[in-house]
C-alpha cells in the first residue's frame, strides 16, 4: 500500500431529505477520478482506503455514506430517520457529489457491501464509470443474507446460537436480520444496546476464518457499534433494497467496462461464487481469486487491488 496521503479538499454536501454527506479528496487533483465505495453498511469511509491508489496518479474521492461516519444526521441517533437511507438514495447521492465534484467519469472501488453499491451504480450509470475494482464482492441477495445470518452457523456452530438466542424465542426461526432491526430499534437503550453488541459479536466471527484474525477495534465504540449495527441490519432485512438477484441478471449493462474482482479463497462471509456469477456474465471483468485471502484486505488481497488500480493508472 500506498504512504499515508491527507485530503486536500473536503466538504459536507446536502442532498435532500434533511441529509448532508461527508466528502474528501486527496492525490492529485489533476489525476484520475476514483470514487471509493465503503462496506457496512454503515463502516465509513477510513483513511487506509486512500492507501490503495498511487497519490499522483489518481484523484481519490472519499465519502461517508448516509448516517455513518461524518455524514449527517447520525443513525447513531435513535430519532434518525431510516425511511430515506435506502440503496436509491445512495446511489442518488453518488451521483449528485459526481457532479458536484465537476467529474464526468470516474474509477468506482467498493468492498463487501460496497462492491454491492459499486455494482448498483455502474449498471445504473454505465456512462459515469471508466472501471471497476471491486474485492470480498457481495451481491446482498435473500440466499446471502440467509447464509450470513443462518447457513453459517453450520461453520460457526457455537457462536451462531449464541447469535441467534439474542433474539425473542419466537423469532429464531424466522429472518434473523429483521428481528435484529426491530431489537435495535427498540425504544428501551438496554435492549437496543444488548442488540448492537450480540450483532457486532457475530459480524467479528464470520470475517475471522483467514489466519491472524483479531476483531474489529470499532466495535468497543458504543456509539459506532450502535449505528453500524442499525444499517446494517436495516439493509439486510431489506435485501439490499434491491429486486433479488439483479446484479446478477443486469450484469450485461456493464459490458465495456473493465473491471477486477479480487476475492479471497478463506471468505466465508462473501464466499468466491457470488463474484464467479458475476465474472461469467460481465464481459470486460477479471476475477483474480486469493488462496490465502478472507474477507477484506488481508493475505494478499489488498496487493492485488493495488495492483490493478496501478494498471488502470497506467493504462
Amino acid at each position: 500500500m500506498y504512504p499515508p496521503v491527507e485530503p486536500y479538499a473536503r466538504g459536507m454536501l446536502d442532498v435532500g431529505d434533511g441529509q448532508r454527506i461527508h466528502w474528501e479528496t486527496s492525490g492529485n487533483p489533476d489525476g484520475r477520478a476514483a470514487l471509493v465505495v465503503h462496506g457496512g453498511p454503515g463502516s465509513g469511509a477510513g483513511a487506509s482506503w486512500r492507501r490503495l491508489f498511487d497519490p499522483a496518479a489518481y484523484r481519490i474521492v472519499l465519502f461517508d455514506q448516509r448516517g455513518c461516519g461524518r455524514s449527517t444526521p447520525p443513525v447513531s441517533d435513535p430519532a434518525t430517520d431510516l425511511s430515506v437511507n435506502t440503496t436509491g438514495h445512495l446511489l442518488a447521492d453518488m451521483e449528485a457529489l459526481r457532479a458536484h465534484l465537476g467529474v464526468d467519469r470516474w474509477l468506482v472501488c467498493g468492498a463487501s457491501w460496497g462492491s454491492t453499491l459499486s455494482l448498483a451504480y455502474a449498471q445504473r450509470h454505465p456512462d459515469r464509470v471508466s472501471a471497476l475494482v471491486l474485492f470480498s464482492v457481495v451481491a446482498t441477495t435473500a440466499r446471502e443474507v440467509e447464509w450470513v445470518t443462518r447457513d453459517m452457523g453450520r461453520v460457526f456452530p457455537q457462536q451462531w446460537a449464541r447469535f441467534r438466542d439474542g433474539v425473542p424465542e419466537a423469532d429464531r426461526d424466522g429472518d434473523l436480520a429483521a428481528a435484529y432491526a426491530r431489537l435495535v430499534n427498540d425504544p428501551d437503550p438496554a435492549v437496543r444496546e444488548r442488540a448492537a453488541r450480540d450483532w457486532c459479536d457475530w459480524e467479528d466471527v464470520h470475517v475471522s476464518l483467514a489466519g491472524g484474525f483479531a476483531p474489529d477495534p470499532r466495535f468497543a465504540d458504543p456509539v459506532f457499534r450502535f449505528g453500524f449495527t442499525r444499517l446494517v441490519t436495516h439493509y439486510f432485512a431489506n435485501r439490499g433494497f434491491l429486486p433479488d438477484g439483479q446484479l446478477f441478471r443486469d450484469a450485461g449493462r456493464l459490458a465495456g467496462i473493465p473491471g477486477v474482482m479480487v476475492q479471497g479463497r478463506l471468505d466465508v462471509s462473501g464466499p468466491p461464487d457470488v463474484a464467479w456469477r458475476l465474472a461469467r456474465d460481465w464481459p470486460d471483468a477479471r476475477l483474480e481469486i486469493v488462496e490465502a485471502g478472507g474477507h477484506g484486505s488481508g493475505h494478499g488481497v489488498g496487493e492485488r487491488v493495488v495492483a490493478a488500480l496501478d494498471a488502470f493508472a497506467a493504462a
